[in-house]
């Protein structure tokens, strides 16, 4: 059921951003779902081998280098995805960074212990 309501959390989330950054769309709710859906999986499989692949890069830069990873992943999915447009790649990276900070809050908020 927690895992349902982080779904839905996330999807609420990428709804949420068009209205505060206007370099990203989204059609509708259906899309945001797939989209929360998707790069649930990108982050699960793919970013952990990114992220070890680029360890040295990232221990060069502070750990800010992880901005530019979550930044290409969601450019990624916004071009695996109909219905789903980052205007660029610093969109993206702002547009990551501001979901993921919806997202938490959201699930701070909701699942109060």
């Amino acid at each position: 059921m927690r895992l349902l309501a982080t779904w839905i959390i996330n999807g609420l989330a990428l709804l949420a951003l068009p209205y505060l950054m206007h370099s990203v769309s989204i059609d509708s709710f259906v899309t945001a779902l797939i989209v929360a859906l998707v790069l649930g999986f990108v982050n699960a499989i793919i970013r952990p081998i990114l992220l070890i692949l680029t360890l040295p890069v990232t221990v060069l830069t502070l750990g800010l280098f992880i901005f530019i990873i979550n930044g290409l992943m969601f450019w990624g999915v916004a071009n695996l995805v109909d219905g789903f447009h980052v205007a660029g790649f610093w969109s993206a990276v702002g547009g990551a960074l501001l979901y993921s900070v919806i997202s938490w809050t959201l699930s701070t908020l909701l699942f109060k212990k």
